[in-house]
């Protein structure tokens, strides 16, 4: 096997599941048992800086810029120079731009990520039985996409857990180019930093990262889906807290004096759009989702996120769920709901767009491996778009995993080792800017 598929197997074994519920940084210890491999590996690569973050569980290296001809390194491009009207020589120094791979060592909480049992099934179509015993069967008719794979070879679990392609796939890519690097000193790149981070999948991924260490000018995530896809729009992201309180009153003795909580939680929930939900939606389009509820008749809680890539329909949005706490206020005459929204992050489109350079060097060294580039909406967030508003323009790549958060995840051998070749062909790119 390749080098990133041999990384990838030994990264989705490692359970590093986040908790949002802990409040610690990281919000599990296990995070700690890959960020601990990770460290260790770069530093066996005889890569001179690694850091290592024990409080917060980062890890942090730094390739300096090589020239490609002797595996030296040098910090700037320099030419003959010109000479002003007094006949002084004039510096033409040019400091290039540093450039970060950026991939999240923790996996998503809807799926165990514990005793991930990673397979590699060479597809040749149909339905891919994933555990005889179970019944767990991965159709290609519920996934028609799978047809896009015949002849490749998909790597998948039992079906009792996710894969970790999200975004462990991203790791394995990074730490695959970055040992390619180390081996070819004959191969010019430019000045590179390189980062794993935890707890993305619960928005804390940039929480304690430190900007002012990495030190780079512009970044890729490495923690897309699909061979080919560039993104570099996201959503505006809310979360909405609703808490409903109710009124409890012997069954017998009720009438015109219960309110229960939990069908008034259903009247709120009916107020909102029914097709507004991810099961309904694509693309640009927006929705409310509700993940979380819970009701007796004293209380009730429900939990949404709110997203729409449009900034516009993002606070119209929030304000719907505003009204219908308000509406069902009035209905009762008295203030049975509250709610609390927060944001999350917003679409890095907006920073992104001076920076669209990072763009076309990605779909350039796509274009010389023959794979064909899309830019695509995110239907999520990364670590990227807080990255964006915090300094560091930071577009999103593919990984080559799909059915992320679920334990039909998979993630195709082929295309990992092409992102791999990808990820070279920018640094290279990089260069030459």
């Amino acid at each position: 096997m390749s080098d990133v598929i041999d990384r990838f197997l030994e990264y989705v074994r490692i359970d590093t599941q986040s908790d949002e519920e802990t409040g610690t940084s990281p919000s599990t210890a296990k995070q700690h048992d890959l960020a601990k491999l990770l460290y260790e590996q770069l530093c066996a690569m005889g890569i001179e800086r690694v850091v290592y973050d024990k409080e917060h569980c980062y890890v942090y290296a730094f390739l300096p810029e090589n020239d490609g001809v002797d595996g030296g390194s040098a910090d700037l491009e320099k030419d003959a120079g010109s000479r002003n009207e007094g006949g002084e020589k004039e510096s033409s120094v040019k400091k290039r731009k540093k450039l970060g791979f950026i991939a999240h060592m923790d996996t998503a909480m809807e799926v165990t990520g514990a005793n991930v049992k990673p397979r590699i099934v060479p597809y040749e179509g149909g339905d891919i039985v994933l555990n005889e015993e179970k019944n767990i069967i991965f159709s290609q008719q519920e996934f028609p996409e799978l047809a896009q794979y015949i002849g490749k070879d998909l790597i998948v679990t039992d079906g009792t857990t996710l894969l970790g392609a999200d975004d462990k796939a991203g790791v394995a890519e990074i730490m695959a180019m970055t040992a390619f690097f180390v081996k070819h000193p004959e191969v010019s790149h430019g000045e590179l930093r390189i980062a794993f981070t935890p707890d993305e999948e619960i928005g804390s991924g940039t929480d304690h990262f430190d900007l002012k260490l990495f030190d780079a000018d512009c970044a890729y995530t490495v923690d897309g889906g699909a061979l080919g896809e560039l993104e570099y729009e996201n959503f505006n992201a809310a979360s909405a807290e609703v808490e409903i309180c109710g009124r409890s009153v012997h069954p017998g003795d009720a009438k015109d004096k219960m309110i229960n909580a939990s069908l008034v939680a259903m009247e709120y929930h009916a107020l909102l759009p029914e097709t507004e939900t991810p099961a309904h939606t694509e693309g640009y389009e927006g929705f409310y989702h509700l993940t979380d509820m819970s009701g007796e008749i004293e209380r009730a809680n429900l939990s949404y996120l709110i997203r729409d890539h449009d900034r516009e329909r993002f606070e119209q949005r929030k304000e719907r769920m505003r009204k219908a706490a308000e509406e069902i206020n009035t209905r009762y005459g008295q203030e049975l709901v509250r709610m609390k929204i927060e944001d999350s992050y917003y679409n890095m489109c907006e920073k992104i767009k001076p920076h669209l350079e990072l763009i076309e060097y990605a779909r350039g060294a796509m274009d010389e491996l023959g794979i064909p580039a899309k830019t695509v909406p995110i239907r999520g967030g990364t670590d990227g778009a807080r990255l964006s508003y915090m300094g560091l323009p930071c577009p999103n790549l593919c990984t080559g995993g799909r059915n992320c958060h679920s334990r039909f995840e998979y993630a195709c051998v082929q295309d990992m080792e092409l992102m791999v070749n990808v990820l070279i062909g920018i640094a290279k790119r990089f260069l030459c800017e």
